[in-house]
């Protein structure tokens, strides 16, 4: 049976100010989602909440992984249950090279027993994997031997997370504004490497503005967040609707998420 990530009345502040106010989304492994809206809506916060950040306090509501509270587990555990999160701007770690930051977490991920410094994944089936993988992806076996993300232009950083997903296998993973700052070409690369990786053992939430990551890796599922909640639902054609008109019209739907987004605004001004 396939696991669901449920996300149950969420409400997420950070310091005083409130920015979820009562999120809702089942996600099930093979399925596809999008997840669009303004900024500020609250999109990245759900993602950083769902990863346990400890800037963004869970106030209400939970969030679950085939059954399993993850109120309490950090970062690591949540990860070792199957969650994945590509961040929009991905950190750099010069002295760090690639296949050893993936080598420990990897072995980090299957063997969670293990202690700091032992029982890493065999160098040798290491290598065959991650050479396998890289050439699934078609990436420069070269790029295993850099430091991890550093030097590395937008859509090198974008790629090496892509890496990480495939190397890492989650059962849900989470994309946050992955195509950010990438110009068309590196979107395609990255667009293209994520749909040789989707398939029934994982649900993925794509967090775009746009439609260019879609084109190649169509939803089943299309969310608009509004003021920190998520107020529509459909399949692909409500992605193409946002990316060709925006989301006056949906502000017009509901307009008491309008005014609440207005109101934040002028607050944060």
């Amino acid at each position: 049976m396939n696991s669901v990530l449920k996300i149950e009345d969420l409400h997420v502040k950070v310091g005083e100010t409130p920015i979820l106010t009562g999120v809702n989304l089942e996600v099930k492994q093979g399925e596809i989602h999008a997840l669009m809206g303004p900024n500020g809506s609250g999109k990245s916060t759900l993602a950083y909440a769902l990863m346990g950040h400890p800037k963004y306090e869970i106030t209400h509501g939970k969030i679950e992984i085939g059954g399993v509270d993850l109120a309490e587990l950090d970062a690591c555990e949540r990860a070792r249950l199957g969650l994945f999160l590509a961040f929009q701007y991905p950190v750099t770690i010069p002295g760090v090279k690639v296949a050893d930051f993936l080598r420990l977490a990897i072995s980090n991920i299957r063997n969670p027993e293990r202690k700091e410094g032992e029982n890493l994944m065999p160098m040798r089936e290491f290598r065959t994997e991650l050479r396998q993988t890289m050439d699934q992806l078609n990436m420069d076996s070269e790029f295993a031997r850099r430091y991890l993300n550093d030097g590395f232009s937008g859509g090198e950083k974008k790629r090496m997370e892509i890496l990480q997903l495939a190397m890492l296998k989650p059962k849900f993973a989470i994309l946050d504004e992955t195509d950010s700052g990438l110009d068309s070409d590196a979107v395609r690369v990255v667009s293209e490497g994520l749909a040789k990786l989707s398939g029934p053992e994982m649900g993925v939430l794509i967090i775009t503005h746009h439609e260019r990551l879609l084109e190649y890796n169509e939803p089943q599922f299309t969310h608009v967040m509004l003021a920190g909640k998520i107020v529509e639902t459909g399949d692909a054609s409500l992605a193409r609707e946002l990316h060709e008109n925006g989301y006056t019209e949906v502000r017009k739907r509901h307009p008491e998420e309008a005014a609440l987004e207005t109101e934040q605004e002028t607050v944060a001004k």
